[in-house]
């Protein structure tokens, strides 16, 4: 699915642009800055418009709004599960529990079929939910905005749970208890 593109990016004179491109970040400092802020372990699951179950790993997914609920994640604009995405569709966000290590790697890699072999229950509107998680958001799209390299999906939250377990946290490249 493609989004339509959003509005015209603000002029720059050559002064701003000048600046803009002396204060650039370098990438890895960057990523070792946003990699020392610990994470909670997400798989996003949804179902795309031919039917096909979608899913994938996020880190990126942090809560937005009590009233209304709204949660929002981040998805890489080229990934396959783009096709689940569209204002008004239905999507899971799985928190991993602590022993779902494994689960975030999976659902991390390329598969046509991300869920063969993994046990899961349907949704009401056949959204997988992935089974001994820490907890379950059911969403539905609401909003998406252009960030970069990824679209920012925002989805009000319909229906939730959670266990008592321990949820599986990311902290500098590594999954930390």
């Amino acid at each position: 699915m493609s989004f339509p593109e959003g509005p015209a990016p603000a002029e720059v004179d050559d002064a701003h642009a000048a600046a803009i491109e002396a204060a650039a970040v370098d990438t890895a400092a960057f990523k070792r800055a946003v990699g020392s802020f610990a994470t909670g372990v997400t798989v996003v699951t949804t179902r795309g418009a031919d039917d096909r179950l979608l899913a994938f790993t996020a880190n990126s997914f942090t809560s937005v709004s009590l009233d209304p609920p709204l949660v929002l994640i981040c998805l890489n604009r080229r990934a396959p599960s783009m096709a689940g995405f569209a204002i008004g569709r239905a999507f899971v966000v799985n928190i991993l529990a602590a022993d779902q290590q494994r689960l975030s790697g999976h659902f991390a890699r390329p598969s046509d079929d991300k869920l063969a072999g993994i046990e899961h229950r349907l949704t009401d509107a056949g959204i997988p939910v992935l089974t001994g998680t820490h907890a379950t958001l059911e969403c539905r799209l609401e909003h998406w905005f252009h960030g970069g390299d990824h679209v920012i999906l925002v989805g009000r939250v319909e229906a939730v749970d959670s266990a008592d377990n321990e949820p599986l946290v990311f902290h500098r490249s590594r999954y930390t208890t």
